[in-house]
């Protein structure tokens, strides 16, 4: 079978919120993971600096502020928010349930030690 196909609901439920697909869908390249928020649920601050990882937030459902180093982004259904690595972010909910879907991937490398020729760097996946 040359795909994997997986409900996110029957994926277990980390922080009482997130589902990480990754494993499940054994992906290599990209992470992707299902947030159902609670209203007032927080998520807690990080950043990617350790293993690189890019992110995208989408908001399918409700509205959410996301913090990204201080600022506050106000997200509505259907907008999209890239993150760098380097970046700490925190998802806030507000008064009500809102759905993100995250989607992230390793950076490719611009050189130094790290360098793998265009190759995506895989250690560390979140999910």
């Amino acid at each position: 079978m040359p795909y994997t196909k997986v409900n996110y609901a029957d994926v277990d439920q980390v922080s009482n919120a997130m589902h990480f697909l990754r494993e499940p869908l054994e992906t290599e390249q990209v992470g992707v993971t299902v947030v159902r928020c609670d209203a007032e649920w927080k998520s807690q601050p990080h950043d990617h600096t350790d293993n690189g990882h890019e992110e995208v937030y989408v908001l399918i459902e409700g509205a959410a502020t996301v913090v990204v180093d201080g600022e506050e982004v106000e997200m509505q259904t259907g907008d999209a928010l890239s993150i760098p690595p380097e970046s700490t972010r925190q998802i806030r909910n507000g008064d009500d349930e809102s759905a993100f879907v995250l989607v992230s991937s390793p950076s490719l490398s611009e050189g130094g030690d790290d360098a793998t020729d265009g190759d995506w760097l895989l250690t560390g996946f979140p999910g």
